[in-house]
């Protein structure tokens, strides 16, 4: 069986492992105990195999990219311009 290392970079991993550490309580019970699998390997500074950084990744797909992004334009008023110089 091979095993073969994507090529994530150090900081990306732990940009993801950020921004994934908000939606924790939304996960349901599996994707919860393979974060913490990958939490825990991530701790022990260990290089996440494909498989494992497949799972990241989608993890990260479904909570943070794909959400929805609200419009808040009418909470603000625009600026009127004067033509009356």
């Amino acid at each position: 069986m091979k095993i073969y290392l994507v090529k994530m970079s150090r900081k990306d991993q732990i940009r993801y492992f950020e921004i994934l550490k908000r939606y924790e309580r939304k996960f349901d019970t599996k994707e919860l105990e393979a974060y913490k699998m990958l939490v825990k390997r991530h701790k022990d500074d260990e290089d996440l195999d494909k498989l494992s950084m497949d799972k990241l990744n989608s993890l990260y797909e479904k909570y943070h990219v794909n959400r929805e992004k609200k419009n808040y334009d009418y909470l603000f008023k625009k600026p009127e311009e004067n033509l009356d110089n």
